[in-house]
């Protein structure tokens, strides 16, 4: 029987699955068919505290969430504790269950300004946003973070236990430092070892591309929940065939080449009433290179969805080629 997820500070998690909070990914129709195939938690892109603070117009679309998606968790991003908890007590009033933190995103732009996995190299910084977030709400506040900054660093033990003494609900821990970005393996034993400092519910993340890496990271490590990231690219049925996999000891079969023709038709569809058809479609064509990535013919195929500009044209390429 499949193992019940984590209590995050009162709120309960039917199932251990949850989807990463990705930048240009976990957006809303994206998330809902997540959703829909058996995810227990999805989070909102990350969101700059600054940019709702100065009430830029791009960030109503990043934090917009729909009924059927709960429990739903807002990122944040920043590194000025004054802000992020003025962010917290604003969002606090939103349709989000739960406040998350970022403080392991690697791009440059972000650890430039001392936002994401910088503050795994500044824990007292991380620990006063932290502790100012938790004052400023009464909804959960949870972090998510790297194994350390450089390679060679294992901070994210200690990282753990500040951030439950600053009062955060859970922590979800990444088994790869910042100068690794995606590359490599990513180091369960991290979790295992985070695991085991703290008493809050444990997310482990990392290398998570198959039902049977997801039952092999709770077993070996022991955390209370598992986020996919990478693995849910173009892949919303891993979290069915996981949960399968937990209820049944046997992994349902991979999508035939109609349920992925299916799934890309209605996530263009649901883009397109979402962001415009324009945008929609521009945005499918990322999608389109995940969901066909290994089917035959699948580089041709991309291609010819490059020059899609209307969901028609999409759905004639695909009821041809899939």
């Amino acid at each position: 029987m499949i193992k019940a997820g984590p209590v995050i500070g009162g709120v309960a998690l039917d199932s251990p699955l949850i989807l990463a909070p990705m930048a240009g990914v976990t957006d809303l129709p994206f998330r809902l068919l997540c959703k829909e195939q058996g995810c227990s938690l999805v989070y909102t892109e990350m969101v700059s505290a600054k940019a709702i603070l100065y009430k830029n117009k791009n960030t109503r679309a990043l934090l917009e969430v729909k009924e059927e998606e709960h429990p739903v968790a807002v990122q944040l991003f920043g590194s000025d504790p004054a802000v992020m908890a003025e962010i917290a007590a604003q969002v606090e009033e939103g349709p989000f269950e739960i406040i998350d933190v970022n403080m392991g995103c690697p791009v440059p732009k972000i650890v430039k300004n001392g936002e994401g996995s910088a503050l795994m190299r500044n824990p007292k910084l991380a620990e006063k946003i932290l502790t100012a977030m938790v004052k400023a709400t009464k909804k959960p506040v949870t972090v998510k973070f790297r194994k350390g900054f450089e390679n060679g660093d294992s901070a994210a033990a200690e990282f753990a236990k500040m951030a439950e003494a600053s009062g955060v609900a859970a922590v979800a821990v990444h088994g790869r430092t910042r100068e690794q970005y995606y590359s490599g393996k990513a180091d369960w034993d991290i979790i295992r070892q985070v695991k085991d400092a703290v008493s809050v519910p444990v997310i482990g993340n990392g290398d998570i591309f198959e039902p049977e890496d997801a039952v092999r990271m709770m077993e070996e490590t022991g955390c209370d929940g598992v986020m996919i990231a990478r693995g849910a690219k173009g892949n919303p049925w891993i979290f069915g065939r996981t949960k399968g996999l937990m209820e049944t000891g046997i992994t349902p079969p991979k999508p035939s080449g109609g349920e992925i023709r299916d799934m890309i038709l209605r996530h263009g569809r649901m883009l397109s009433e979402c962001k415009g058809e324009k945008a929609g479609i521009r945005e499918m064509r990322s999608h389109m290179a995940w969901y066909t990535s290994g089917l035959p013919n699948s580089a041709s195929l991309r291609n010819d969805m490059n020059q899609a500009e209307t969901y028609e044209d999409m759905e004639k390429l695909l009821q041809e080629r899939l």
